[in-house]
């Protein structure tokens, strides 16, 4: 029953139940998390990319992309652009499945938040300042690190000094983590277009008590700047060699 298809849908979608999750766990009123802050924002997603990831490869997919940008990276990386479709498709379905999850999840919380901005911010990534050039640098900037360590990480010399079996999810995780902590201020650096564009939808259609507007002036530079992130670190470690 198993299949690489279904690994990107059930990894991308624990990935976005438990990321999104966190962000409304500290975000929603009378959660018992709210205001934990920043540490509790960046350690649950690093949390829910190693979730993820083990979820992905349990069901089929040894990839474990569980990101469009990582799928694009990959792609460009090895010249096999065969898992582009499927795998980005099965993404985006999974992304928007586990944001339904957490608006269930989280059910009496929305009406009791008044701030919309808090209700959009469990499913997208909005900036602090809404600059459109700075804000698609402060997108491509960490998810071209995010694909690129990734691939640093899965390297012919990483793994030739043995890497222990299950020990990439963990590393992948701990980049998750230092990459949030260290960059995402800005405009909270979704690193996943499946995330930010599936999210937004799912934020667009819901009967989300007193959500608001969607933002979806931001979508293209979350999504656009997503993917040229993970692109063009693709191309920088096909050129390396790496």
């Amino acid at each position: 029953m198993t299949s690489p298809v279904l690994g990107e849908f059930m990894g991308t979608l624990v990935l976005v139940l438990l990321g999104n999750g966190v962000i409304a766990n500290i975000s929603l009123a009378r959660s018992k998390a709210q205001g934990a802050g920043w540490m509790a924002v960046s350690t649950g997603w690093a949390f829910a990319a190693m979730a993820g990831i083990f979820t992905a490869i349990a069901c089929g997919s040894p990839d474990a992309h569980i990101n469009p940008a990582v799928t694009l990276g990959m792609a460009l990386q090895s010249g096999n652009f065969t898992k582009l479709v499927p795998y980005i498709t099965a993404q985006l379905l999974g992304a928007f499945l586990g944001s339904v999850l957490v608006w269930i999840h989280f059910l009496p919380h929305w009406v009791e938040t008044p701030d919309p901005m808090h209700k959009l911010g469990c499913f997208c990534s909005h900036p602090a300042f809404p600059r459109r050039i700075t804000n698609l640098v402060s997108e491509i900037i960490p998810t071209f690190l995010l694909v690129f360590v990734v691939l640093c990480i899965f390297s012919r010399a990483n793994l030739s000094g043995g890497m222990a079996a299950g020990l990439g999810p963990f590393l992948v995780g701990a980049l998750v983590w230092g990459l949030i902590l260290s960059l995402a201020g800005t405009t909270g650096s979704s690193m996943n277009p499946a995330r930010d564009l599936s999210s937004r939808i799912a934020h667009a259609i819901l009967p989300i008590a007193g959500k608001g507007r969607s933002d979806w002036a931001y979508a293209p530079i979350s999504v656009f700047g997503t993917l040229i992130g993970g692109a063009l670190a693709g191309l920088a470690i096909r050129l390396l060699h790496i």
